[in-house]
C-alpha cells in the first residue's frame, strides 16, 4: 500500500496540535497494517463526499482519504467532524 497526502491535508496536518498529529500517526500505522481494523471506525462517506472513506483519529477529529487504486490510498483532509463536514 502506498500512501500520499493532498495539499490540503498536509496544511490541516501541520495545524493540528502536536498531540493529535501523534494520533493521527498511531492510527496511520493501524491501517497500513490492517486497513479493517475496528479501533478505526472506517466508514465510507456519501453525498458530497461520496467516494471518500473517514477514519476516526479520536473522539471528534477525523481524516478522510480515498483509493486512487487498488494500491494507492490518498489522504485528502483532516479536521474536526464539523470542521470537515460543515
Amino acid at each position: 500500500m502506498v500512501i500520499k497526502y493532498l495539499p490540503q491535508f498536509k496544511k490541516q496536518y501541520k495545524r493540528l496540535p502536536n498531540p493529535i498529529q501523534a494520533q493521527f500517526d498511531e492510527r496511520l500505522r493501524l491501517f497500513v497494517v490492517d486497513p479493517t481494523d475496528r479501533r478505526l471506525r472506517i466508514h465510507p462517506l456519501k453525498g458530497a463526499f461520496s467516494g471518500y472513506w473517514s477514519m476516526n483519529i479520536n473522539g471528534d477529529i477525523r481524516a478522510l482519504y480515498f483509493f486512487e487504486n487498488d494500491e494507492i490510498v490518498i489522504f485528502a483532509l483532516i479536521g474536526t467532524h464539523s470542521e470537515l463536514y460543515g
